[in-house]
């Protein structure tokens, strides 16, 4: 199994289409194995579900997501737990043990871009599937 993290120095970074770094845990019975932080280069929330599926994740653990993203990660079958706030590798942990406090509701309603509000759909987000 392999769990990403959105990251940033050390926490969960909030908003899941702005974020520079993933911390990708590889998990083997139960515990983290190993863990690595990889660079999106930009990526955008348009294509991070892509970027997510071509390293192999399952199982995303992050802030504020919008709906557009949330649908690509689903049609990607990568598993999502919003609104996780705090120390990055203390949310894995919590994770594993099943004690993880998330959001499984959890809405990203900021996407103002001083040029007024866009949707996710103008994007592309949710045309990635990791099976086909």
């Amino acid at each position: 199994m392999k769990i990403a993290v959105t990251y940033e120095n050390g926490m969960v970074f909030q908003h899941f289409g702005h974020t520079e770094q993933f911390k990708l845990y590889d998990v083997d019975d139960g515990k983290v194995v190993s863990s690595q932080i990889v660079n999106t280069n930009g990526q955008g929330h348009g294509a991070l579900a892509a970027f997510l599926c071509a390293h192999g994740v399952n199982a995303l653990i992050c802030g504020g997501i919008g709906g557009g993203a949330q649908m690509a990660l689903a049609r990607a079958g990568i598993q999502l737990y919003g609104g996780v706030q705090g120390d990055a590798d203390e949310a894995v942990s919590a994770l594993l043990a099943g004690t993880l406090g998330y959001d499984p509701d959890v809405h990203c309603d900021h996407h103002a871009h001083g040029e007024g509000e866009h949707s996710c759909g103008e994007h592309g987000c949710g045309n990635h599937s990791c099976h086909g």
